[in-house]
């Protein structure tokens, strides 16, 4: 499948930015299963692009002039494949995925609830979807309950959350089991709401043999064709699409617009 992309961040500021400096991870992942056939980065100041320790394509952007708004937009059409289980290409033993992180740190209840769905002797495929089908009844998704700082435990033991927390749970819950998993930062393609499509799920070692098996937990589904993906992480901090820091500014408000279609219906769209 081919999708086009479309995403704006913008910032706006009480006072003026005398200087900032942030960290883009907002470039499709070179993995298998998905390529960029065109994608552009627009953004003032300059840009650097480094490649990171997870595999991520990423920019330091710095800006230095004074500034009381500052907007990032990235568009261009990716490439996607079916949903399989791929092969780690990365820089990082998947056994950099099994230590806690504060985000995705287990405690008891946590550690009880991974216990009851991958201790078992089925294929460690079959438990890890029996797991995800798991978490997604037991974190109702709802927006607005949660913030980036709550932690995996705290979000199971609501029972309410968004797709960050979902993902972070599935991690949670694997490495306490001794199973490698990662935070995956993306876009989905959803044909009813295009405009809702920032989105986050997890990716989950099954060994050297079968590769990492990408397990969307909001949508109950295996991530395929409909995913496309940014960044990878320990959690949310190691691949979120945007962050960084500045130098004045009182307060901040953020408005983020992302659009995903399929390349056919926006060649539709630009001829209407």
């Amino acid at each position: 499948m081919q999708l086009y992309i479309r995403h704006e961040t913008t910032y706006r500021y009480d006072l003026p930015v005398k200087y900032s400096i942030q960290t883009l991870r907002l470039t499709p992942r070179r993995d298998a299963g998905q390529r960029a056939l065109s994608w552009r980065v627009i953004a003032p100041g300059r840009r650097i692009e480094q490649t990171d320790a997870y595999g991520n394509i990423t920019h330091l952007l710095t800006y230095e002039e004074a500034h009381r708004e500052i907007s990032v937009t990235v568009q261009g059409i990716v490439e996607t494949g079916t949903a399989e289980p791929f092969p780690d290409e990365g820089t990082l033993s998947p056994l950099a995925y099994l230590a806690p992180t504060p985000l995705t740190r287990p405690d008891a209840q946590l550690r009880a609830f991974a216990v009851s769905h991958l201790g078992g002797d089925e294929p460690l495929r079959m438990r890890v979807e029996q797991l995800a089908d798991a978490l997604h009844g037991a974190i109702r998704y709802r927006r607005g309950v949660t913030a980036v700082t709550d932690d995996a435990a705290t979000v199971l033991a609501r029972g309410e959350g968004v797709c960050q927390d979902h993902a972070h749970a599935m991690v949670a819950c694997c490495r306490s089991a001794g199973v490698p998993a990662r935070y995956v930062s993306g876009y989905i393609y959803s044909p009813d709401a295009p405009e809702v499509a920032s989105h986050a799920w997890a990716d989950v070692w099954l060994g050297e043999s079968t590769g990492w098996l990408s397990v969307d937990i909001t949508h109950r589904q295996i991530a395929g064709d409909r995913h496309c993906r940014l960044s990878v992480g320990r959690d949310y901090l190691d691949a979120a699409p945007i962050r960084g820091v500045r130098q004045g500014g009182g307060g901040e408000s953020m408005e983020v617009s992302v659009v995903v279609a399929t390349s056919q219906q926006e060649q539709q769209q630009q001829q209407q």
